[in-house]
C-alpha cells in the first residue's frame, strides 16, 4: 500500500503556561493524499493553527510522529526542516506578506535565493509561475500597482515557484472580496488537478466548500472529516488575464 503524502500518527501538541498545560492538539490522526485539497476549520483555539504550523513543519509536535512523504520529519533538525520548507511546502498568508519595494518579479524570486538557483532561470522560473497565476503581464508592478486579487495571486506565485508537493494556505481569502475569493479559490481547484496537495484553514463555509475535504476541529481534536463534491469553479480567469 503505497504511503500517503501526509500523515500524523497520535500526534499532540502541548504548551505549558507556568502551572497550566494547554493541549493545542490531542491525539490527532490524519492521512492526506497527492492532490487532495483540504479544508481545515474550527473555532478560535480550537487547533487548526497549531495543526497548520505542524504540517508546514514550522513547529513540532510534543508526542506523535509526523510522517511526509513517508518520512518522518518531527525529529529533524532545524536546517533539514528549513530544507524541506523550501523544497517541498510553499506557504499562502492572509496578508500577502510581500515586499512593497519590489516588483512581482522579485517577490516571486525570493524563494529561490535559498536554492543557488542562477540569476537567469531564477526569471524564467518567476515569470512562468506568474503566467501560472495569470499575472505574466504584471511582473514588473509593485505590489501598491495592484489590487488585493492580483497581489494573493503574486503570493501563490512565490509559493508555487519552488514546484512544492504541498501549498499551505492560511485564511488565503481573508482580505479579498466575495469574486476575487472565488477566482483565488477556483486558482488552487486547478492546482490540486495539477496534483499539487493544497491545505488551507478557513472560518468560512463557503470558501471550505470548494475543497475535495473538510476537517472540522474542536478542543484539539478533529471532531468531523467529511468528503465532499468540491463546488464547481466559477470566475476562472484565462491565463494572463488580470484579476480586478
Amino acid at each position: 500500500m503505497t504511503a500517503p503524502l501526509v500523515e500524523l500518527q497520535d500526534v499532540a501538541r502541548i504548551y505549558r503556561m507556568g502551572d497550566t498545560e494547554v493541549r493545542a492538539l490531542d491525539g490527532v490522526s490524519l492521512r492526506l493524499e497527492a492532490g487532495e485539497t483540504t479544508a481545515i476549520m474550527g473555532a478560535s483555539g480550537s487547533g487548526k493553527s497549531t495543526m497548520m504550523n505542524l504540517l508546514g513543519c514550522l513547529d513540532r509536535p510534543t508526542s506523535g510522529r509526523y510522517l511526509l512523504e513517508g518520512q518522518e520529519v518531527s525529529r529533524l533538525g532545524n536546517d533539514e526542516l528549513a530544507a524541506i520548507r523550501n523544497r517541498t511546502i510553499g506557504f499562502v498568508f492572509q496578508s500577502f506578506n510581500l515586499l512593497s519595494r519590489t516588483s512581482a518579479l522579485e517577490n516571486v524570486e525570493l524563494p529561490m535565493l535559498y536554492s543557488n538557483v542562477s540569476s537567469a532561470d531564477r526569471h524564467r522560473r518567476a515569470h512562468e509561475a506568474l503566467a501560472q497565476v495569470g499575472l505574466d503581464g504584471r511582473a514588473d508592478h509593485h505590489p501598491s500597482q495592484m489590487s488585493g486579487g492580483q497581489q494573493q495571486r503574486v503570493a501563490i506565485a512565490r509559493a508555487l515557484v519552488n514546484q512544492p508537493r504541498i501549498l499551505l494556505a492560511d485564511e488565503p481569502t481573508g482580505n479579498l472580496d466575495s469574486r476575487t475569493s472565488q477566482e483565488v479559490m477556483a486558482l488552487f481547484q486547478g492546482l490540486g488537478r495539477g496534483g499539487i496537495t493544497v491545505i488551507l484553514v478557513t472560518h468560512e463555509s463557503d470558501i471550505a466548500a470548494y475543497a475535495d475535504r473538510v476537517i472540522t476541529m474542536r478542543d484539539g481534536k478533529i471532531r468531523g472529516d467529511e468528503r465532499q463534491s468540491a463546488r464547481r469553479a466559477t470566475g476562472t480567469l484565462a491565463a494572463g488575464e488580470a484579476s480586478p
